[in-house]
């Protein structure tokens, strides 16, 4: 057993092929911000030497990231090279009917081969997804989701953070990941001491997942991307299927931390289900952890894991 713990924090973090949520920055077309999105079937590398058949947006787990402002004027085109048909639900956005992504009830499904535009004036900040709502449990579960990110026109102060994060949560096909990947092949979110970080949870898998910091509180912001008639602290937060939670962690106990989800509580690689932390010799640093368990470690000049701490690393 301890050898097996030492093996995956000590391969922390592991590289592997590929990375998800990576900023897609669109063009523009008489003032419209144009995303275009490809649906296809990849191998994906959820952990070393671990290739798995996932469905993907761009060739990536998760699809790339979607960052707008209240009040853009957004169209999103999808081409289906998938073998059958879906759809993308833009889950959290209140858009008219006729944009809502479901087959069958506000458009017929996307056929492979075909392309589809969706339209829209963006009407709700907050953090929001986008994901098929076309035999959802595989599709999703394969890969096909995303983040969908609505900055506010006026930010409250309490948005001004150093580092905004987001971690997307799901447990489908290619087991429990963070960001598309399993522990040890998790990225570490990584702060300096004193600096704050926003974290922005959203569950797309199937289960409640209890994401737990070590060493500091999360101060909750938001839910499903609405502000909170007052934020409050916690160190353990449920994180249920489609939700989305916002918090702000000030970075101020040095120190490398573990952050995970405790209904998995040994940092297993054969699990990939498991968070710890080592303290670092870097004080001025901070390092979290992202998923289930994961453990960040340091070293100087060089990468961290998957833990929160404040040392150079992280996955808050």
């Amino acid at each position: 057993m301890d050898a097996m713990h030492e093996h995956g924090i000590k391969l922390f973090p592991a590289k592997t092929a590929g990375k998800g949520n990576q900023l897609l920055v669109p063009r523009l077309d008489h003032g419209v911000k144009v995303f275009e999105l490809t649906a296809s079937k990849i191998q994906w590398e959820v952990l070393p030497g671990q290739m798995a058949e996932a469905w993907a947006y761009n060739g990536q787990v998760p699809g790339p990231q979607i960052r707008v402002t209240e009040g853009d004027r957004v169209r999103v085109v999808l081409d289906n090279q998938l073998p059958e048909s879906t759809s993308i639900h833009f889950h959290g956005l209140e858009l008219p009917n006729d944009q809502d992504g479901v087959p069958f009830i506000t458009q017929p499904p996307i056929k492979p081969g075909e392309r589809y535009t969706y339209e829209f004036t963006v009407p709700n900040a907050g953090t929001h997804m986008y994901h098929s709502h076309h035999d959802s449990t595989r599709q999703v579960g394969l890969g096909l989701l995303g983040a969908f990110i609505v900055a506010p026109r006026r930010p409250r102060p309490i948005e001004r953070v150093d580092h905004d994060y987001v971690l997307v949560l799901n447990d489908g096909a290619h087991g429990y990941t963070f960001n598309g990947k399993s522990f040890p092949a998790t990225e570490p979110f990584t702060a300096k001491r004193g600096e704050s970080i926003r974290i922005r949870f959203m569950n797309e898998g199937m289960m409640i997942h209890t994401m737990h910091l070590h060493g500091m509180h999360m101060t909750v912001i938001d839910k499903d991307g609405w502000p909170q008639p007052q934020p409050w602290r916690c160190d353990t937060l449920n994180v249920a299927p489609g939700e989305r939670w916002d918090v702000i962690v000030k970075c101020n106990n040095p120190g490398t931390w573990a952050f995970h989800c405790p209904s998995c509580r040994t940092p297993s690689p054969a699990r990939g289900c498991s968070g710890w932390s080592r303290r670092s010799s870097l004080p001025n640093e901070c390092l979290a952890a992202s998923d289930g368990h994961q453990l960040a470690r340091k070293k100087r000049g060089a990468r961290v894991g998957a833990s929160f701490s404040w040392n150079s690393g992280g996955g808050i």
